[in-house]
């Protein structure tokens, strides 16, 4: 009998705290949290309770720890007294008129101010952009920065790593951010940081998950930046990591699996607003504020002919308040007049980019969207196949790039005047989870390149159609259902 009875009430309090972890949940996971991400959450604490809520307690918070963020507006407030020294916008009348408050809320948003006479050109050849970033670091004479997801000592990152060890050797500091869970993972990470060591290069790892060092956060919480800036004159940015092209993953080799990247070199006062990015990560890492040392604003020269082109950064993350690069994409979407032509890897829309893309076509523009043909990350692959259907359905083109290349590019542009390159995804985990650099560029030199080079991937992608899409298999379709349910767990 005594048995019987602590058995019911083993069973009773199981039931009171199974109930008691339902309600909380109600209570609490709805506070600041998109209806979407809120209902994917409660949906996993009520059907697998005890599961969920361990999962929540672990990746349940989208922001980064106080003290971080404390530091970011302690960062914006230092941006925000050098912005007054970099070079005014010089052709301001040349903007279309919805362009000015786009533009003032980004710099409400990222504290960096749009600045005039630049040169950006793209490089969309992998090897080449390697090679030119190396180009530039052997001719540094005051400092090389470099911050990238993922770095890798390999065959094709070892003319970068020469690079780096020959202006150390000149006695020009260079300074290496480097994800720390995105590049542990990377194949011969030991050996990487073996030979940073061996050169002699200032180096630290982003945003690490070290608990026995006091180091935590939300271990999904990512510095997703790609950037190098040299001198202060000259900088390089977009959706490359410095690895191998394969990543050197035995399951990508076997695949077969090629990444394909744009990268753009920019020139001008807008270096100067890259450059502040790093310096802010540098310091949130290291402690080290060098903010004043090197952010060159004064003496960088401004390109005053025809091709010159205005840029604001626009930096983002869980680190700031809000999703800054999402708020910039549905301001250039709800603006755009003719076309919008987006590229994105992982596309996995929240529900206000998903309407603004198919009402842009509801109202007559031209939309296109070019995606890889196949995934390299089977959850996020699926979940983006999950849009397909509304979106064609709402007369959005979209044009697969060919195995077995993932096209990784991330770039918008929008009407003929104005582009983004960057960092950032069009999903939900850079838009919450990741800290990304985005790049606004407005000039028609530029978006020509870009033109040529959405031109270059049309002619060799396959259209989809939402005839061919309706034949889809009923299994494939219930598993990107799925796949999408989850993606909103942030």
């Amino acid at each position: 009998m005594d048995g019987v009875l602590a058995a019911n009430v083993v069973w009773i309090i199981a039931v009171l705290v199974d109930f008691a972890i339902r309600v909380a949940a109600i209570i609490i996971i709805p506070r600041g949290r998109k209806p979407s991400s809120a209902m994917a959450w409660l949906l996993a604490i009520f059907f697998i309770p005890f599961i969920g809520i361990f999962f929540f307690l672990l990746i349940g918070s989208p922001k980064l720890p106080r003290k971080r963020r404390e530091r970011q507006r302690e960062i914006d407030a230092l941006i925000d007294e050098r912005s007054n020294e970099i070079a005014p916008v010089v052709r301001r009348d040349d903007w279309p008129k919805w362009f000015g408050p786009v533009v003032t809320m980004n710099r409400a948003l990222g504290r960096v101010p749009i600045v005039g006479g630049n040169t950006a050109v793209l490089i969309d050849d992998y090897e080449r952009s390697i090679a030119e970033m190396a180009g530039a670091i052997r001719d540094a004479t005051t400092f090389v920065h470099i911050e990238f997801y993922i770095v890798s000592f390999d065959a094709t990152t070892a003319g970068f790593f020469s690079a780096m060890e020959a202006a150390v050797r000149r006695g020009v500091p260079v300074r290496v951010l480097l994800d720390h869970v995105a590049s542990v993972r990377a194949v011969g990470n030991k050996q990487t940081i073996a030979e940073m060591n061996r050169i002699g290069v200032q180096w630290s790892y982003m945003l690490p998950v070290q608990p026995l060092k006091g180091k935590y956060q939300r271990p999904d919480l990512r510095n997703h930046r790609k950037l190098v800036v040299v001198d202060g004159e000259v900088a390089f940015m977009g959706s490359q990591n410095l690895i191998a092209r394969s990543y050197n993953s035995p399951k990508n080799i076997k695949r077969g699996l090629m990444w394909h990247e744009l990268m753009t070199r920019v020139t001008g006062p807008v270096v100067s607003g890259i450059n502040a990015i790093f310096l802010s990560d540098w310091y949130s890492e290291t402690d080290e504020m060098i903010m004043h040392e090197h952010l060159r604003v004064a003496d960088v020269v401004a390109d005053t002919s025809d091709a010159a082109v205005d840029c604001q950064v626009v930096p983002s993350g869980p680190g700031y308040d809000s999703e800054n690069n999402l708020r910039l994409f549905l301001a250039l979407v709800h603006s755009a007049q003719e076309r919008a032509i987006v590229t994105s890897p992982y596309f996995v829309p929240d529900e206000a980019m998903l309407y603004a893309l198919t009402s842009a076509c509801q109202r007559g523009l031209e939309v296109q969207l070019f995606v890889s043909e196949i995934g390299d990350q089977g959850p996020v692959f699926h979940a983006q196949r999950s849009y397909y259907s509304e979106l064609l359905a709402a007369g959005v083109r979209i044009f697969m790039y060919p195995a077995p290349y993932i096209l990784h590019a991330k770039h918008l542009s929008i009407d003929d005047s104005v582009a983004v390159i960057g960092s950032s995804n069009m999903d939900i985990r850079s838009f919450a989870l990741d800290l990304e650099i985005s790049l606004v560029v407005h000039g028609e030199s530029f978006v020509k390149q870009m033109r040529a080079v959405e031109a270059d991937y049309r002619a060799v992608s396959r259209e989809l159609t939402l005839d061919e899409w309706a034949r889809e298999p009923r299994s494939s379709t219930v598993l990107d259902g799925v796949a999408r349910l989850t993606s909103a767990l942030q």
